[in-house]
């Protein structure tokens, strides 16, 4: 249970590490409310995925793991690697298993490295992090919500995609599917 209690620690870590690193994104807004409907609702749905999440390996550590306080979550009853093996237990098992793994440690850290860098984030690799403690779908809520936010704090609007009664937006949707 204190490889759990750790990887919590480590979960808050990171998240406050990623709000310190960028002051201009996580600073209260001048006017306007904190968070926008879309800040939140990618916010609640981060979070409940790592209170689900959290439960599910609260169960595995209590009926997989050993029945003591400290072990090692590595190797072993409870373990990191006993988690794995379990993940690719059986086809169904592997199959989600392995869109995960390539989401998470893949796709995941590609996007928001390349993505984040180009917005200016400081140290986005951090959102994948995050997720070795959290969830891999935190991870995604708090970028998605980092960059709502980011759009917002500038005054970005969304332009319309694809107004065929607008040549400038038609010429810049033909660009973004390269006709």
């Amino acid at each position: 249970m204190v490889s759990l209690v750790v990887h919590a620690v480590l979960g808050v870590a990171v998240v406050v590490w990623i709000v310190r690193a960028n002051p201009a994104i996580f600073h209260r807004p001048a006017s306007g409310p904190a968070f926008s409907g879309l800040e939140l609702l990618y916010l609640a749905i981060g979070v409940g995925s790592v209170a689900l999440g959290w439960y599910f390996n609260i169960r595995f550590v209590l009926d997989y793991g050993p029945d003591q306080a400290v072990f090692n979550p590595i190797w072993g009853d409870g373990s990191w690697a006993q988690y794995i093996d379990l993940m690719f237990a059986n086809p169904a098992a592997a199959s989600a298993g392995q869109d995960y793994t390539i989401g998470n440690v893949v796709l995941l850290p590609l996007m928001t490295i390349i993505d984040g860098r180009r917005r200016g984030l400081a140290r986005p690799w951090l959102f994948f992090v995050a997720t070795l403690f959290t969830s891999f779908a935190f991870g995604w809520a708090f970028y998605l919500a980092t960059v709502e936010r980011q759009r917002r704090l500038a005054g970005a609007s969304a332009l319309p995609v694809g107004d065929a009664d607008d040549a400038t937006h038609r010429a810049d949707v033909g660009r973004s599917v390269g006709t």
